[in-house]
């Protein structure tokens, strides 16, 4: 896969994972910990059946034998399916998405330490640019009382364990080793299961309708399951930092599906630390062509 296609893959990526704001508006009941777990547990039921049918009966018959950087994988996957819910509940969702720009800033950092990649000082000033985008579209809704705190403390294990997810996941995909590499999709499913079992004593008594349902069976397909098998193939060509900077355009469409989708206006801010965000993605990806060719 080329670099540009991979771009337009991780864009995808992004598009569908920012659906999720726009259909909970829909929800005529659910909420909380139990729109997480329904998602997670029909995110679940989609991988089984995709991975059954991508590697036959005998994926099954490995999984047990499944090495430990999956299971490290499906522990970030499940941290990063749950925590951003369980900080939604703490504090506001401006004080989330904030604390979640720290993402291409820890995946840099980890890539540096872990995998000594340089990275170009154009990918640093769009990382710097981009975060400050998302500060900028969120700063001033930002509350600072002590449940506010642990919430953004409970967010910032989103950033966290994708950074470790995306370092994991690229040291695999570029290893020298000479053993067969492990296939790393049962890692989305294992956290997948994970997130549903951490989500379902609080999601109980069950209040969801049939409607509510049938929207949580969709995110849990176009919003998680299909986005994320995808994710794990592109960290095979996005350098992890690219990924995590990518994934900030997660935010973005995330503004224009409630404005498009829920009839929420973005505020003035808003639409300029998109722009930045924008800038901050166009300039890369153009500096980064320009020096290929």
């Amino acid at each position: 896969m080329k670099h540009r296609r991979a771009v337009l893959l991780m864009i995808l990526v992004t598009l569908l994972w920012s659906t999720a704001g726009v259909v909970s508006r829909h929800l005529e009941v659910a909420k909380g910990f139990e729109v997480t777990f329904w998602r997670s547990a029909f995110n679940a039921l989609s991988l089984v059946a995709a991975l059954s049918w991508m590697r036959g009966a005998a994926f099954w018959r490995q999984l047990p034998r499944t090495p430990r950087a999956v299971w490290i994988s499906g522990l970030c996957w499940s941290v990063m399916f749950t925590a951003f819910m369980m900080a939604i509940t703490m504090t506001t969702v401006a004080n989330v998405l904030v604390t979640m720009a720290l993402g291409p800033l820890l995946t840099a950092l980890f890539s540096r330490l872990f995998l000594h990649h340089r990275l170009p000082a154009r990918t640093w000033v769009a990382i710097v640019l981009g975060s400050a985008g998302i500060a900028w579209m969120f700063g001033h809704e930002m509350q600072g009382s002590a449940a506010s705190l642990a919430g953004m403390g409970v967010a910032l294990a989103v950033p966290l364990a994708a950074a470790t997810n995306w370092t994991l996941l690229q040291r695999i995909a570029h290893s020298d080793s000479s053993t067969e590499k492990p296939d790393m999709l049962p890692a989305v499913l294992i956290g997948a299961l994970l997130s549903a079992l951490m989500t379902l004593p609080m999601a109980w008594p069950f209040e969801a309708t049939a409607h509510d349902l049938t929207l949580l069976a969709g995110l849990g397909l176009t919003q998680l399951a299909i986005p994320c098998l995808l994710v794990v193939r592109l960290t095979r060509v996005l350098p992890a930092p690219e990924v995590a900077l990518l994934g900030l355009l997660e935010v973005i469409f995330g503004v224009l599906w409630a404005w498009w989708g829920a009839g929420e206006v973005p505020s003035s801010s808003a639409l300029w630390g998109g722009a930045m965000v924008l800038a901050a993605l166009v300039g890369n990806e153009w500096l980064g062509w320009r020096r290929v060719r």
